[in-house]
């Protein structure tokens, strides 16, 4: 039987629920999952279903042609099916740094993450040695102030020859540029070494240090125009003190980077995220 998942969001309004788990059994779906949030605030209601569907002489294809006609018309819904059985396709962006590299593959070749690595991109050589142990394809592409349009040229036709469905941005140490954000809207992952909003940029460790904070943290964010001011997915801390050093800080921040950034994989993955006014509904 084939999975889908359905996510979807509209204005709050009567009778969403109904009209939805009445359609999934019209098209002889058996719903295993259902979970919805409302943002009172902005009368924004979000839902996010899994099913089976029982009946393989009814396509997916027609299913979202028959749902957008009628429900998605009836309640002005953004929304999407997806096949569980298709692994979204993931880039990975690197530079030098490689404790994220490593934990990213190592859980891809555990079986961890859902999803296919095709190819990895980089604007430095040194990590290609990691890729080839991993057997991925790995291409250097040059990314300065001087080549940018020719870098970014490049890293889309990669995208595209590789049928890319999102970035992961795994300590890659460029800003990415605002076309290729365009194209990959909500779906490039970034980690960033601090718990933001507090220290965005550049070495935000040693600006922890240098403020004396008693926690340091990791953010993975989708990645907008604006530096390190995207949707937030995941995030953790851990604990520091007068004691620790600037190196301390480092060593305990990239255990947290580790770990933070394979959550977010993993939530984006299974399309667990859904992004609004520059926030983020998580469904567990």
């Amino acid at each position: 039987m084939q999975k889908i998942t359905l996510l979807i969001h509209c204005k709050d309004q009567k009778g969403i629920i109904a009209a939805v788990t009445n359609f999934i059994v019209k098209v002889e779906g058996n719903i295993t999952y259902i979970d919805q949030h409302v943002d009172v605030e902005q009368n924004v209601f979000f839902m996010r279903l899994e099913s089976q569907l029982t009946n393989p002489e009814i396509s997916l294809a027609s299913i979202k042609e028959d749902f957008e006609k009628t429900i998605a018309h009836d309640f002005n819904m953004a929304w999407d099916f997806y096949n569980k059985d298709l692994k979204p396709k993931m880039a990975l962006f690197v530079s030098k740094y490689n404790h994220c590299l490593y934990d990213i593959l190592g859980r891809y070749s555990a079986g961890e993450l859902n999803v296919e690595i095709p190819l990895i991109i980089s604007n430095h050589m040194d990590l290609k040695p990691i890729a080839d142990q991993f057997n991925i394809p790995f291409f250097h592409v040059p990314f300065t102030k001087d080549n940018k349009v020719e870098g970014e040229k490049k890293q889309i036709e990669l995208l595209k020859e590789f049928e890319v469905n999102f970035i992961v941005l795994a300590r890659y140490m460029q800003i990415i540029t605002p076309n290729l954000i365009s194209l990959y809207e909500n779906k490039i992952i970034n980690i960033h070494h601090s718990f933001l909003p507090a220290f965005p940029g550049a070495k935000p460790y040693h600006s922890a240090f240098k403020r004396g904070v008693k926690i340091i943290g990791a953010t993975s964010h989708y990645v907008t125009e604006e530096l390190d001011e995207g949707p937030i997915i995941e995030q953790d801390i851990s604990r520091v003190s007068h004691i620790n050093s600037v190196d301390d800080f480092i060593m305990k921040g990239r255990d947290l980077e580790r770990i933070v950034l394979a959550r977010a994989i993993k939530l984006h993955a299974e399309r667990k995220v859904m992004t609004y006014s520059n926030k983020t509904v998580i469904f567990l």
